[in-house]
């Protein structure tokens, strides 16, 4: 399999975030929580300040880096056969497609047959002026080139959706998205306002730092599900700190805590353009949903970053579980069986 040079990857920093970073407006949850449960607020506190004293790990070096387009790099996660390709999002960073050995979707795809490559985004201020779509025209289609073969590929959340626009682009082998919205017209019309009253806050300072922080993004997550926010800090509160649970929790809120800024002009894209105005879904988007490979489309039930009614067209199937949780909690193994019977089909 033809690849660029191998690099080599640095170490990984230590996390020194403590607690959430949209600290003030976590805050706020708990205190509207606490006129109607008081209980429940207190736990929350106190599960708050479990977190902010838990231990961390230091984080596993990066894997190999074996080709690289700008920032971009993919990064080798093992085993053998035809490559699989994993986009991650653009929002968060990929880690939470490896967080542990005992979670990790590549090391689940590398025992699958597959050689398992993971698409590392890079810093955001080495692609700052690209839009979504150049995303894809420019990092994730000569990335795929450079395989030098068809790829499967496997695309979590935006990185789905992505997946989908590259494989009109580039010969793959199949496709299979993971939580990926493609039909932004059918979010709830509330979770469309809420994004787009967002956005006319903040994107004029977004303008001008050339980027949306994350801070706004896990603002909006929040207010999604303020209530579920503030309970799973509650419920963390009562584990036991030194069980894998509870590391698993902390690794989690840092991962949806720590990712790059979005480029300005993805943000604007995706606020205005796909949620706006569901190019993708109208046709209108740099590419179809009518894919001429076989495609299959995993969805979550309790999933409300993207709903099961937004994804594309196509074969699908439904796992019990929530956007996240499909990925690191126990519904992995209804994900992983549906992926292993996918790629070897």
């Amino acid at each position: 399999m033809p690849l660029l040079p191998e690099h080599s990857a640095p170490q990984h920093e230590r996390v020194t975030q403590r607690a959430p970073r949209p600290l003030p407006l976590f805050l706020e949850l708990v205190r509207e929580v606490s006129e109607r449960d008081p209980e429940l607020a207190r736990a929350a506190l106190a599960g708050l300040r479990a977190y902010e004293q838990a231990p961390r790990r230091e984080r596993p070096r990066p894997k190999t880096e074996i080709a690289r387009i700008g920032g971009a790099a993919l990064r080798d996660h093992g085993g053998s056969g035809p490559p699989a390709l994993i986009v991650p999002s653009l929002i968060n960073p990929p880690r939470i497609l490896d967080l542990d050995e005992q979670v990790s979707l590549t090391a689940a795809i590398a025992r699958m047959g597959r050689r398992a490559l993971l698409l590392d985004w890079g810093r955001a201020s080495e692609r700052a002026n690209l839009s979504v779509a150049r995303h894809i025209e420019e990092l994730l289609l000569p990335l795929l080139r450079s395989i030098g073969e068809p790829v499967a590929l496997i695309g979590y959340c935006l990185g789905g959706t992505m997946a989908i626009a590259a494989a009109n682009r580039v010969d793959v082998d199949r496709v299979a998205t993971i939580a990926a919205p493609w039909r932004f017209a059918n979010y709830p019309d509330s979770s469309r306002r809420a994004l787009a009253d967002m956005w006319r806050h903040s994107e004029a300072a977004a303008r001008q730092l050339g980027a949306l922080p994350m801070e706004v993004l896990q603002a909006a997550f929040w207010s999604l599900d303020p209530n579920r926010t503030v309970r799973k800090f509650a419920e963390f509160g009562r584990l036991d700190p030194a069980s894998a649970d509870a590391r698993r929790f902390v690794e989690l809120e840092e991962w949806a805590n720590e990712g790059e800024p979005l480029p300005y002009p993805a943000a604007r894209e995706l606020i205005e353009d796909l949620f706006g105005r569901d190019l993708p879904g109208s046709g209108e988007w740099i590419a179809s949903d009518k894919l001429a490979v076989r495609a299959l489309h995993l969805t979550a039930d309790h999933d409300r970053i993207a709903p099961a009614a937004t994804v594309a067209a196509g074969d699908r199937i439904a796992i019990p579980s929530g956007h996240v949780g499909m990925i690191v909690g126990s519904a992995r193994e209804r994900l992983h069986a549906a992926l292993a019977a996918f790629l070897s089909g």
